[in-house]
């Protein structure tokens, strides 16, 4: 196992900071399919050292970052981790370097008025959705340990403290180049350039080319991710650009959701109450976050380079998206009529409140001879102002002339029965606060095969219960 700390090598970037240990820390869960692929074989003993920051691992060298960020659209000059650790950077066996990073490891220099904790609610809603992205096959940080503590943590109630021992590729934002831009240390920027292409892209030269392409990377990668998002219906809740990934992972969970009815103005954190991060503005903000990033690294990077990556957001998104959703219908190719076909559906859809993963998953039961399936009908609150989509999609599937069985497969092997809706994860949370983490084992074990049929656990992929819409998820964590 190789082990160290070189982004804490650049004293500048942040602060040594040693954890303070959690109280009466448990062991809750640990994935040991992901520390097997890191190839960290420790015990469990030293799992729970490590995540309770009660002893950390000799190599490790605990390191408190510092960024910024536009936060709903207002910068904030100064924020970094003011509640997690870098601890090191592990290479695993097949080369690919991980940070590991402590959250809820107690106060740092960048804590403002926090108190350094998490609580357990906020962290297993993280490993839960880490885990479940993962499977959807969506970039995402992962999660290799939760501990619990005994700990009281002040929130808008008083709630059971935790920590999680993050896992990702990279942890760089894109308020690491906006802090040190604003803060008038742009000789910085370089360096972090730098220290990205050493370790994620080392094909790249460390000049003003390689830089280039560094951001027409960091552009792809978050029109890709962004457009992935859209088609699984999830809403990340938090875009600020300080969440905002330079691998395009899915960084931060929070106040995330998955829609569960059809709607594309969904707000899925009750503190966004404008909606600023509203299901159907993630593209657009994403590319405002990706101009913001820009103006950051106008010193290295020429503006007409810049500009020119910027012009490929909205084709990359856009294309990413149209294939994914082809492949969501069914459909073998584009044909001109498509669009209107797609419009027409999520009009309808909306209109209706039809529940998204459970529609396009019954979706592939349509019969060769048109006929609509029970389990789909029951999902319309009008089927009869669905007719004529329904005839014009059968036309459609006819000429492509595939076969029910094999279109059925296609489709089911890209839309998920299983997706990580809000009242499963409560309904696992409820549990672990009383002790109980067997109903956390059980989802994650759903969530772990989200396109296979399991029908043992039908009642995971029911449209959300009427009580669902009562769920308040805020940034509160």
């Amino acid at each position: 196992m190789i082990l160290n700390n070189l982004y804490a090598t650049f004293d500048w970037a942040g602060t040594r900071v040693e954890p303070t240990p959690l109280q009466s820390p448990r062991l809750l869960l640990l994935n040991r399919t992901l520390a097997e692929e890191l190839g960290m074989p420790l015990s469990e003993r030293q799992w729970l050292d490590i995540t309770a920051g009660t002893r950390l691992l000799p190599e490790m060298e605990p390191f408190a970052q510092v960024y910024a960020g536009h936060q709903f659209g207002g910068f904030s000059p100064r924020l970094g981790d003011g509640r997690a650790l870098l601890l090191g950077e592990v290479v695993a066996p097949d080369g690919q370097r991980w940070d590991l990073h402590l959250k809820g490891a107690g106060k740092t220099p960048y804590s403002r008025f926090g108190d350094g904790r998490a609580v357990l609610r906020s962290s297993l809603r993280e490993y839960l959705a880490s885990e479940a992205m993962h499977h959807l096959g969506i970039p995402t940080t992962r999660v290799l340990c939760l501990v619990g503590s005994e700990e009281p943590v002040f929130r808008e109630q008083v709630e059971p403290g935790a920590s999680v021992l993050r896992a990702a590729q990279s942890h760089l934002r894109f308020g690491h180049f906006e802090y040190f831009y604003y803060s008038g240390e742009p000789q910085r920027i370089p360096a972090l350039l730098d220290y990205l292409i050493e370790t994620q892209w080392p094909e790249l030269g460390k000049d003003q080319a390689g830089y280039a392409a560094l951001f027409e990377r960091v552009v792809e990668a978050t029109a890709i991710l962004i457009a992935e998002w859209q088609t699984v219906g999830f809403c990340h809740g938090v875009m600020n650009t300080d969440n905002m990934s330079m691998l395009g992972l899915t960084l931060d969970y929070g106040p995330y959701g998955f829609l569960d009815a059809y709607d594309p103005g969904h707000i899925c954190n009750h503190s966004d109450h404008g909606g600023r991060y509203a299901y159907d503005q993630q593209p657009a903000v994403g590319m405002w976050n990706l101009q913001r990033l820009a103006q950051a690294l106008s010193g290295v990077i020429e503006l007409e380079s810049l500009q020119q990556a910027l012009g490929k957001y909205e084709h990359r998104l856009m294309s990413t998206y149209s294939e994914l959703m082809r492949q969501k219908l069914g459909l073998d190719a584009w044909e001109d009529e498509d669009p209107a076909l797609f419009r027409d559906m999520f009009n309808l859809m909306a209109a209706q409140r039809v529940d998204y993963s459970c529609w396009f998953r019954r979706l592939a039961q349509l019969a060769p001879d048109g006929t609509v399936p029970e389990s789909l009908l029951a999902l319309l609150s009008d089927a009869g102002a669905w007719d004529d989509w329904f005839a014009r999609y059968q036309a459609r599937l006819a000429r492509d002339g595939k076969c029910q069985p094999d279109r059925a497969a296609q489709m089911n092997a890209v839309n998920p029965k299983y997706v990580l809706r809000n009242h499963l994860a409560q309904q696992a949370i409820e549990r672990a606060e009383q002790g109980d983490m067997s109903e956390a084992d059980r989802l994650l074990m759903v969530l772990a095969r989200p396109f296979d049929e399991q029908p043992e656990f039908d009642d995971y992929a029911a449209p959300a219960p009427e009580w669902a819409g009562q769920l308040c998820i805020s940034c509160s964590s």
